[in-house]
C-alpha cells in the first residue's frame, strides 16, 4: 500500500520519527484493525499507527485538515503523534462548546452560578431551526436549569444552548476567563448583544491543550470536570464520528465533542484506557471536502473520522494512561416504569 505524504504533515510527524519510519508499508504503521499484527505496546508506537491511520485516512478524505493529536507516556511528556498545521487559528465551531461550558463551570466552582439555578428560555432566544433540542420544544417561555442547558450544550450540541450560557456568562467574561487560564486562541467572538456571541476561534493544539487540562485537573475543580466529562462520554453524545463503529462499552471510553457548520466537519476529544485513565488526546479540525450541504454521518471527513475512530483506540488499547482517572458512569437503559 502506497501512502501519499505531504510536506505540512511530514514536518508535524517529526516529533515521533522520520517520514519514511512513520509512513512505511512494514511494520506496525501499516497495520489496520482485525490485521495480525499486535497492537502496540510502547507510546512511541502507537503514535506512529496514529500517524499512518491519519494520514490515510485524511488523504483519502480530501480537503484540508489541521490537527494536533498525542499519546500520554508514563515515563514523560505526551508522544505527539500527528502535527498538522496545529498552531493555524481557525473558527472552531461547536467544538469551542467545550470552552464555553468551561467558562460557566468556572463560575460555578468560585460560587458565582450553581447548576440548580434557573435560566429563562423565551422565543426570542430559540434559535428557530437550529440543532438540538430546544427549537423542538415549541412551548415558550419556560424555564431550565444551568445544568440542563449545559447537558444540551455538550450532548446534542444545542445551539440555544449556547445563548443560555451568555445569559450568566457574558462573551468578554468567558474570553476573559479564558484568557486567564492561558489559552488566548479559544475565544468566542463578541456580538453587540454582551450576553450573545458568535463560538468564534482556536488552534489544533490549544483545543487539545485544553482538553488535557481538563482530564488533568486543572482546568476546573474535580466536581466540574467529572461533570463535562460525564456528559461528553454519555451514549446520547456524538456518535457520527469517532465512536461511530464502537460498541457502547468502547464509546464510553471516549469523551469527544463534535463541531460543524458551512463546510467545516471538527472534532476534538479524549481516549481513556480500560481503568478511565487518559491515553490519547486528539483535535482533529476539518474543511473544504465535498458534500457541504451534508451534515450527516456520510460527509467524508465526517466518515474519514469514523474509520480513524477504532485504529485511535486499537493504537492506544494495551497502553496504560496517565494522571487522574476518570471512570465512565453505568449506562443504564430503563423501559419506563
Amino acid at each position: 500500500m502506497t501512502i501519499r505524504l505531504n510536506r505540512r504533515t511530514a514536518l508535524g510527524l517529526g516529533t515521533v520519527a522520520t517520514a519514511g519510519t512513520v509512513l512505511g508499508t512494514s511494520g506496525a504503521a501499516s497495520a489496520a484493525p482485525g490485521n495480525a499484527e499486535p497492537a502496540p505496546t510502547t507510546p512511541a508506537r502507537a503514535a506512529r499507527r496514529v500517524a499512518a491511520a491519519y494520514q490515510r485516512e485524511t488523504t483519502r478524505a480530501g480537503g484540508n485538515w489541521q490537527a494536533y493529536v498525542s499519546v500520554a507516556d508514563p515515563a514523560g511528556a505526551p508522544v505527539v503523534a500527528v502535527a498538522d498545521e496545529a498552531d493555524r487559528r481557525i473558527e472552531a465551531y461547536s467544538v469551542n462548546k467545550i470552552a464555553v461550558a468551561a467558562a460557566v463551570l468556572d463560575k460555578v466552582d468560585r460560587g458565582l452560578l450553581t447548576l440548580d439555578q434557573q435560566v429563562e428560555v423565551t422565543a426570542a432566544i430559540v434559535v428557530p431551526g437550529g440543532d438540538g433540542i430546544f427549537s423542538l420544544d415549541g412551548a415558550y417561555p419556560s424555564a431550565v436549569t444551568l445544568g440542563h442547558a449545559l447537558a444540551a450544550l455538550l450532548t446534542v450540541s444545542d445551539d440555544t444552548a449556547v445563548r443560555l450560557c451568555g445569559l450568566v456568562c457574558p462573551a468578554a467574561e468567558i474570553n476573559q476567563i479564558l484568557r486567564d487560564k492561558g489559552f488566548v486562541n479559544t475565544q468566542v467572538q463578541p456580538v453587540a448583544n454582551p450576553n450573545r456571541f458568535f463560538l468564534g476561534t482556536s488552534t489544533p493544539r490549544e483545543t487539545h491543550d485544553l482538553l488535557r487540562a481538563l482530564v488533568g485537573g486543572t482546568l476546573l475543580s474535580p466536581a466540574s470536570t467529572g461533570y463535562v466529562l460525564k456528559l461528553l462520554r454519555s451514549p446520547i453524545a456524538y456518535t457520527d464520528g469517532i465512536r461511530r463503529e464502537m460498541s457502547s462499552a468502547q464509546r464510553a471510553r471516549i469523551a469527544t465533542k463534535a463541531g460543524w457548520y458551512a463546510d467545516a466537519r471538527h472534532e476534538a476529544g479524549v481516549v481513556f484506557d480500560a481503568a478511565g485513565a487518559p491515553v490519547l488526546t486528539y483535535a482533529l479540525f476539518a474543511d473544504g471536502q465535498a458534500g457541504a450541504d451534508d451534515f450527516g454521518a456520510t460527509h467524508p471527513a465526517v466518515a474519514a473520522r469514523a474509520r480513524l475512530g477504532p485504529r485511535l483506540l486499537a493504537a492506544v488499547d494495551r497502553l496504560t494512561g496517565v494522571g487522574v482517572t476518570h471512570r465512565a458512569a453505568p449506562h443504564r437503559p430503563s423501559n419506563g416504569g
